[in-house]
């Protein structure tokens, strides 16, 4: 069964790099995973990895600028798996923009995606545990740039600062509830997302290659293994913190 066997967890932005890769972990562990998908993408990748780790997962659509979506995502993930237990908001865009060729219409996706996503369905997830009243843990993704800014990602950077912020302040107002709220702040990771760190060419990959003390570059599943700690009863006195997952590369920002 694993240490999630009868649980039901949630992952947004779970068609690839890090949501794939959280969506698998939990599955290979026994939970019943919610795979969260846009209607411009397809979760059969997921949800084929899942299948062959042993584990047991269902797509579930929402578009995270449309809240209405959003919650009854939520509501129909709990339907299907008769639970909630377990919340991932890890859906995002990370548009390289300069800070002064950014539109108003670039600031608002950034800024719904990333920052009222993440707060839409953690609210919406915490209404559904509370109901159910057994307690449960969400995992939001952050960032690195919540802590160090960069030139062509100033909404960016505002967005996951907030996810760091409103990630303590729920786990303030949900810890008598008995659900836990914690954040990860990720380093440079291996997406199709971050397409300048995955050409070994790039002088981007080689900027962070030559800053982080492990000399490399994360992969998804290593997000995903803390991820999985954070929810895990490992972690069952964890609440209101981050982890900053990153190779150590803060040490040497520039």
């Amino acid at each position: 069964m694993g240490r999630f066997g009868g649980k039901v967890a949630l992952v947004t932005g779970a068609t690839r790099g890090i949501g794939r890769a959280i969506a698998v972990r939990l599955a290979a562990e026994g939970a019943l995973v919610g795979v969260n998908y846009r209607s411009t993408g397809d979760p059969s990748t997921t949800l084929g990895l899942i299948e062959a780790a042993g584990g047991r997962g269902f797509p579930v659509e929402a578009d995270m600028r449309n809240p209405q979506q959003v919650m009854q995502m939520v509501a129909e993930t709990a339907r299907i798996g008769g639970r909630l237990d377990f919340v991932v908001s890890n859906a995002a865009i990370n548009p390289l923009l300069k800070w002064d060729e950014t539109t108003l219409e670039d600031y608002d996706a950034i800024q719904e995606i990333n920052l009222r996503g993440t707060w839409v369905v953690c609210q919406s997830a915490a209404k559904q545990m509370i109901k159910e009243g057994h307690g449960g843990a969400m995992v939001t993704i952050s960032s690195i740039s919540a802590w160090v800014s960069a030139k062509e990602q100033t909404v960016y950077c505002g967005t996951k600062a907030g996810i760091w912020m409103l990630t303590k302040a729920l786990a303030q107002v949900l810890g008598p509830h008995q659900i836990r709220v914690n954040t990860i702040l990720a380093g440079a990771i291996l997406t199709d997302m971050s397409k300048e760190l995955v050409d070994p060419s790039s002088p981007f990959r080689s900027y962070y290659e030559q800053r982080i003390p492990l000399g490399r570059i994360g992969e998804p599943e290593e997000i995903a293994s803390v991820a999985a700690f954070l929810l895990s009863d490992d972690a069952s006195y964890i609440t209101s913190s981050e982890l900053l997952v990153d190779g150590g590369f803060i040490t040497n920002a520039e």
